[in-house]
């Protein structure tokens, strides 16, 4: 039984992107899941991804373009302020400027340079660089 299957999302996508392969299946699926992926294809960490209905709760088949270094979740899943990603920002990425932070607000899955633009706060999600 999984527990998190965000964090196995991430692991998935950070085993295929250290072995080197072009594409990897992610299941199950879910929203969440397809969003943080939108997120990430937008900021050109990974190809396409397309969502693949097996019956059950379906796959996202996840092509890779080899630009990912690291990945993962942000257990637990902190409240954070407009005012506070700098902080998060400082915590979780090697660099200012250099890889993204996903939170999920009140204006949806987004990263945290369009918290910032758009001033809202929310949870942390994952990490991306």
């Amino acid at each position: 039984m999984q527990s998190d299957p965000l964090n196995d999302a991430m692991s998935t996508i950070k085993n295929a992107a250290l072995v080197g392969k072009s594409e990897c299946v992610i299941y199950p699926s879910s929203k969440l899941i397809g969003r943080v992926l939108k997120v990430m294809q937008e900021h050109g960490y990974i190809n396409q991804f397309e969502f693949v209905e097996d019956g059950r709760a379906g796959q996202f088949k996840v092509r890779m373009q080899g630009r990912i270094n690291d990945c993962g979740v942000i257990k637990p899943r902190y409240s954070v302020q407009r005012n506070e990603l700098d902080r998060f920002e400082s915590r979780y990425l090697p660099a200012q400027d250099f890889g993204v932070l996903i939170l999920t607000t009140t204006a949806g899955v987004v990263s945290h340079a369009k918290a910032k633009e758009l001033g809202v706060g929310g949870k942390l999600l994952a990490y991306v660089y």
